[in-house]
Parts: C-alpha cells; sequence; structure tokens
C-alpha cells in the first residue's frame, strides 16, 4: 500500500510539473506574441498647447481639437480662461507633475498592445491630455476614437488641490493607477452590467472587469489594478475567508437589497460588515471578493477570455468551484 502512495505522489508531481512548465511555456509564447504587435499610438499633450497658447493661438488649436471647443462657446470664453488664475496655477502643477510622458505612453502601449492582442478587431484611441478643474469622477473618458486623460486628477494624493478631498478618494488621484483606470474604461466597453439584481451578480461582474484587467494589464501589481494600497491587498488576502464566511452567514450572496452596494461594492473608506474589523478594511471589497470567483473559475477550466465576458454571472459562480484561501 505505501509503494502504491508513493507511486501515485510521484504521478502527480510528475503531472503539476508538467502543467507548470506548459503553463510557462504557453504564457512565454503568448508575451512573445504580444511583443510582436505593432501599433502607432498618438498621444497629443492638449494640456501643454494650452498652458503655452496666446489669444492669437486659438484658431489653431481649434482647427486640430474641434472636440474641445463648443461651437456654442464665443473665443473669449476661451481667452479668458488662458487668464484665468486657477487655470493658469492648474496648468503649471500638471507641467511640473507631468514634465514628460514617456513612462505613462511606454506603460499605455503595453497595455494597448495586450489589448489589441485579445482584441485584434479593436481600434486604438489618439489619446488627448486635458485638465478640467480636478473632476476626478471623470479624470478617463474613453470614445470610439479618442481617449481623454485629465492629467490634474493625478497629481499625487497628497497634493495640495486635494485638501478637501475624503482620504480615500485622493488615495486613487495618483499618477501610477492612470493606466489601471484606462483599462477600467476600455472594459467597461465590453462587459455589461448583471440584468440579475443579486449581490452575487454584481460582485463577479466586477470581478470580471478585474479579471480582464490581469490579462491586458499583466504588468501591473494587483493594487494598481484594483485601486488598493500594498496594504490594503494583503489585508483583503489574509481575511478572504472570513469575509466570504460573512456573506454566507448573512445570506448576502442572493439578496437584491441594494444596501449591499453601498457596503460593499462602492467606494468607501471600508466596508461595512457591522464588525470590529471595519476600520481595517479597505472598501470595495465585494469587488475583491467577485475577482477572486473569476480566477478560480478560469484556473480550473478552458475558458476564453470572450467566453468569459459572456458567461452569466450565476454560471461563473457554479462553475468555479471557488473556495477561499485560508
Amino acid at each position: 500500500m505505501r509503494k502504491l502512495l508513493d507511486a501515485n505522489r510521484s504521478i502527480f508531481a510528475v503531472l503539476l510539473i508538467s502543467m507548470m512548465i506548459f503553463a510557462c511555456n504557453d504564457n512565454d509564447r503568448v508575451a512573445d506574441e504580444i511583443a510582436k504587435i505593432n501599433i502607432d499610438l498618438q498621444v497629443s499633450r492638449f494640456d501643454r498647447e494650452f498652458a503655452e497658447a496666446k489669444p492669437s493661438d486659438l484658431p489653431a488649436l481649434k482647427k486640430t481639437y474641434p472636440y474641445l471647443f463648443p461651437v456654442q462657446f464665443a473665443d473669449s470664453v476661451w481667452v479668458a480662461k488662458l487668464r484665468d488664475t486657477l487655470q493658469i496655477e492648474l496648468l503649471s502643477e500638471v507641467g511640473k507633475t507631468f514634465v514628460n510622458f514617456e513612462k505613462e505612453q511606454q506603460d499605455l502601449e503595453s497595455l494597448f498592445k495586450h489589448i489589441k492582442f485579445y482584441f485584434p478587431n479593436y481600434d486604438i484611441p489618439k489619446i488627448v491630455t486635458v485638465i478640467n478643474d480636478v473632476d476626478y469622477q471623470n479624470r478617463v473618458i474613453l470614445t470610439d476614437s479618442l481617449l481623454f486623460i485629465e492629467l490634474d486628477s493625478y497629481l499625487g494624493a497628497d497634493h495640495k488641490f486635494y485638501r478637501g478631498i475624503q482620504r480615500y478618494i485622493a488615495q486613487g488621484l495618483d499618477r501610477k493607477f492612470m493606466v489601471s483606470d484606462v483599462a477600467t474604461a476600455f472594459a467597461n466597453k465590453f462587459i455589461r452590467r448583471p440584468r440579475e439584481r443579486m449581490f452575487l451578480s454584481k460582485i463577479i461582474y466586477y470581478g470580471k472587469i478585474l479579471y480582464l484587467k490581469d490579462k491586458i494589464m499583466p504588468f501591473a501589481s494587483d493594487a494598481l489594478k484594483i485601486g488598493y494600497s500594498q496594504d490594503q491587498v494583503d489585508w483583503a488576502q489574509v481575511n478572504e475567508e472570513p469575509i466570504w464566511r460573512n456573506f454566507i452567514e448573512q445570506e448576502h450572496l442572493y439578496s437584491t437589497d441594494n444596501k449591499l452596494d453601498t457596503r460593499f461594492l462602492d467606494p468607501a473608506p471600508f466596508s461595512k460588515f457591522g464588525l470590529e474589523l471595519d476600520n481595517e478594511s479597505p472598501g470595495r471589497i465585494g469587488r475583491y471578493m467577485g475577482w477572486q470567483i473569476v480566477r478560480a473559475l478560469m484556473e480550473r477550466n478552458e475558458i476564453t477570455l470572450q467566453q468569459l465576458i459572456a458567461l452569466p454571472e450565476e454560471e461563473i459562480f457554479k462553475k468555479s468551484n471557488y473556495k477561499p484561501r485560508k
């Protein structure tokens, strides 16, 4: 019997090693194919052009960027902006932080190469950097052909412009999260919100978005993908099992109570279990849990990214055989 057990262990070890080698080889193949993809990523620093412009330059700017100059506004409006002290200060601070855009452009090129690999028919948008009075809720706007990035919402969590903004929001107003925000904007184009109102459907919807980000920005940490600090990611990993147990015991999964959104899905300083651990927890913990469910599904099944996007959330849960780490 002992010999049989030892033989089985040896076979299992060989199979495990073989699977790891195959996975590594497959990852290397994908990385090589992505590296060969050529894209023409166009980046226009409108923020700098406007900062350096004189009133006499407006006609040329309007011709180059007609979508930034609505026809209902007279030239006097833009001349006033050029002379407005707040606008001048905003442009100055952005200029100090983003002396160049080289690192961001490299990361965006990598992001769009990965997008092109998984979505070959996707047309890469032209990127235009702007300022917009720290409208952080719209810091990235993606259209069919244009990607607007509002640089005055990426000056760093401690910047003076953000002193009146709640800390958990200001944490995300850092240039390191820019590419992740762009990836989220892209994911929102392809992943539809669930029809079902169940909490389970909602967490897996966000899990789909985060898993898509796993694939199109593998060069980024989990913290950057979800918008956490590394300490917050560590907390979520350590507490994954008690979080899941709480969701089960409180019968949250199949609940349609919208209050669960504010407690576990919406941006917030912490998640709201009604327990002592609340103040230690990061907000949006439901999104993190949905992410782990989708990862479990993809690790255990041969499913393409496009198939995942189309799969109903409850089917994902059932096929994932998710078990939280302890």
